[in-house]
């Protein structure tokens, strides 16, 4: 080779050599640059903002989430009015109840991106709720089951082995666990049914009855549209909201054999607390809340009372899911940060944090040891819920629905009627 040649080929390698280092340098800083996103959620910051930050200890790619938590009462008002200035976050926590509320304010996920096929082998029945006709409304992220806790000092006065499984076993020890004067004043009760006000969660056992009984209340048309089955008696002789009506308002009417409840009670809960109340139906997340606040208490924890058929085994579950905003800049952007969220690794972290079931069901083939963590992971299987057209009118249709029957102004069939009517201009 000539001089010339030689150091031409130098000159090739030189620059080669730059080439290959500076591409290096570059590929390595976008391995470890941050992915930023603004989401928001009911969901406390002090719990929400540690999740992120574990998640992050085995990344080299970052996620960065600015979350800003909001108070469940105005989330919802909040975010719309964002949105209305063309403001609003690029994700946020969406809850099973406001699905309806805010699909339209949601980017959809195509099933091409994420088939169903694989969303449903992935999670938990529940999150069924955010698979719409066109996409997928959210993916889940948080399950907190309705339970039933039971004071086990009670069941043992009462010289009873063991807590209900059905709602037969709830019925047929009502009488060894309730005591009541000739003056139907009750002092110690069996089980808080048949009344709204001063019962937790009335709307949500309620709800959990209905299902159980055959009827998932709502459901999405070919359309996308929602059908309204409130009343329907599908293929039952009764409709199954009648039925599981006339059997909860049982047990708050003066005349009836169940009678254990009344309006002239504390709540449910605070009931429970003090030791006068055999069962309690609350949610996973209030175990820790029962211990704080009564820590001589002496109760366990066990699945909501099931239907004696057994053929509709369900609980009622909140929901938590995560969305694409249509205010974010970026889909493709946001989307990649949400997948952070709910992966394997990311959803056994929020649930070892929270100590609430997890949404995955690979996650929910291995038991865990604690004992109550167990019937959680238990209960996060048959979770479900319904498209709530909006939560607070609804909660009104719920409550007049019951004491419309207790006051004895209507029928059970009648009360439902009226109700499914209301449900129904609601969707309208």
């Amino acid at each position: 080779m000539s001089n010339f040649q030689t150091i031409l080929l130098g000159i090739f390698i030189f620059f080669i050599v730059i080439g290959v280092a500076i591409f290096a340098t570059l590929k390595g800083s976008s391995n470890k640059e941050s992915i930023g996103i603004v989401m928001w959620g009911t969901v406390p910051s002090d719990t929400f903002g540690p999740f992120v930050n574990k998640i992050n200890e085995g990344l080299e790619k970052q996620l960065k989430i600015t979350y800003i938590e909001k108070r469940p009462d105005t989330f919802d008002q909040e975010y719309i009015e964002t949105l209305a200035k063309g403001g609003g976050p690029d994700a946020i926590l969406l809850s099973q109840d406001l699905i309806l509320r805010h699909r339209d304010t949601i980017i959809p996920v195509s099933y091409a991106t994420f088939p169903e096929r694989d969303f449903r082998d992935t999670f938990i029945a529940e999150g069924e709720l955010y698979l719409a006709p066109q996409g997928i409304i959210a993916f889940p992220f948080s399950i907190d089951p309705l339970v039933m806790y039971w004071n086990r000092d009670s069941f043992t006065n009462a010289g009873l082995a063991t807590y209900p499984r059905t709602w037969s076993d709830i019925a047929a020890l009502t009488g060894f666990l309730t005591t009541r004067d000739a003056a139907s004043n009750v002092s110690t009760s069996a089980v808080a049914l048949g009344e709204f006000r001063n019962i937790n969660h009335a709307k949500e056992i309620l709800a959990a009855l209905i299902i159980q009984a055959g009827n998932p209340i709502t459901s999405y048309t070919a359309e996308g549209g929602v059908d309204n089955l409130f009343a329907d008696r599908l293929s039952f002789a009764t409709a199954p909201t009648e039925t599981a009506l006339s059997f909860y308002t049982k047990f708050s009417n003066p005349t009836d054999q169940l009678y254990s409840w009344n309006r002239a009670l504390p709540t449910s809960k605070t009931y429970f607390l003090s030791g006068n109340l055999a069962t309690y139906f609350g949610f996973a997340s209030e175990l820790s809340d029962i211990r704080t606040k009564n820590p001589n208490l002496n109760f366990d924890v066990a699945v909501l009372p099931q239907a004696l058929s057994g053929k509709n085994r369900a609980t009622f579950g909140n929901m938590l899911g995560l969305a694409i905003s249509k205010s974010t800049k970026s889909p493709d952007n946001t989307l990649s940060v949400l997948a952070g969220l709910f992966n394997r690794e990311a959803i056994a972290i929020w649930s070892e944090s929270t100590k609430l079931p997890p949404v995955r069901r690979d996650l929910l083939l291995t038991r865990p040891q604690d004992p109550y963590l167990s019937i959680f992971y238990d209960s996060a299987l048959i979770s479900k819920a319904w498209l709530d057209p909006r939560p607070e009118s609804t909660d009104t249709i719920f409550r007049d629905m019951i004491e419309s029957v207790t006051s004895g102004k209507s029928r059970a069939g009648e009360a439902v009627s009226t109700a499914g009517i209301q449900i129904d201009n609601l969707l309208q």
